[in-house]
C-alpha cells in the first residue's frame, strides 16, 4: 500500500509541473463560414423586429455627435463595475436583445454572442452584456457598414482558454427592406468548434 500511495504522489507531482495541453489548431474560419451559413444567419436577421429596432434608434439618436457618443460608450464602462446599470437594463430588456437571447438559445451552442448596431455603430439589441457601447470604431462595424450594403467581415478566430473552445466574429450590414439603404450593422460570434463538429457530421 506505501508504494501505491507512494506512486501515485510522483506522478500527482509530475503532472504539476507538466504544461498545460496545447490549443488544438485554429479553424480556417473563412472555410466554415460558406453561403449557406451566411444565408441561415441572414434570414433571421433581416427580419422586422430587427430593423424596426435600429431605425427607432436611428432616429431617436440622429443628431449624434462623437462626444455624446463617447458618453454614453463610457457610461455603458462605468455600468458594467456598478450596482445601477440604467443604461445596460434598458438595452438588455429591450424586444430586439429578449429575440437575440431567444435566437442565440435555439442555436443550441452554436453562438456565443449576437449582437447589433446602428447607423454610429452603438449597440441596440443584444444577448448579453459586451465590453463597450459603442463598435464604431472597429472593424465589425467599418467593414460592414461603411463599406456598403452588401458588405461581410469575418475576421480571425480566438481561441476560448476558460471553455475551450474556438469563437470568431462574422458581421454584415443590415438594410431596409429595400436590400440597399444601410441601417446598421450586426455581428455574431459563433463558438467554431461546435460548427466545426456539425459540419463534420453533415448536419
Amino acid at each position: 500500500m506505501r508504494n501505491i500511495v507512494m506512486f501515485w504522489g510522483i506522478a500527482a507531482a509530475i503532472a504539476a509541473v507538466e504544461p498545460a495541453a496545447a490549443e488544438p489548431p485554429a479553424p480556417k474560419i473563412q472555410d466554415m463560414i460558406t453561403p449557406a451559413v451566411l444565408k441561415d444567419a441572414q434570414a433571421w436577421i433581416n427580419t422586422d423586429i430587427v430593423r424596426v429596432s435600429i431605425q427607432a434608434q436611428n432616429h431617436r439618436l440622429t443628431d449624434l455627435n462623437q462626444a455624446k457618443i463617447d458618453a454614453l460608450d463610457n457610461q455603458w464602462k462605468a455600468e458594467r463595475e456598478s450596482d445601477d446599470k440604467p443604461l445596460i437594463s434598458a438595452t438588455l430588456s429591450n424586444p430586439l436583445s429578449v429575440y437575440l437571447s431567444r435566437m442565440q438559445g435555439r442555436s443550441l451552442g452554436l453562438f456565443a454572442e449576437i449582437f447589433v448596431m446602428d447607423k454610429h455603430g452603438l449597440n441596440v439589441g443584444q444577448s448579453s452584456i459586451t465590453s463597450d457601447f459603442w463598435q464604431g470604431d472597429e472593424g465589425k462595424f467599418q467593414k460592414t457598414f461603411d463599406v456598403g450594403p452588401e458588405a461581410v467581415f469575418i475576421d480571425e478566430p480566438e481561441w476560448d482558454d476558460d471553455n475551450k473552445i474556438w469563437r470568431g466574429q462574422v458581421s454584415f450590414t443590415i438594410n431596409d427592406t429595400d436590400g440597399k439603404t444601410e441601417i446598421g450593422a450586426v455581428t455574431l460570434e459563433y463558438n467554431l468548434t461546435e460548427l466545426q463538429r456539425r459540419q463534420a457530421a453533415g448536419s
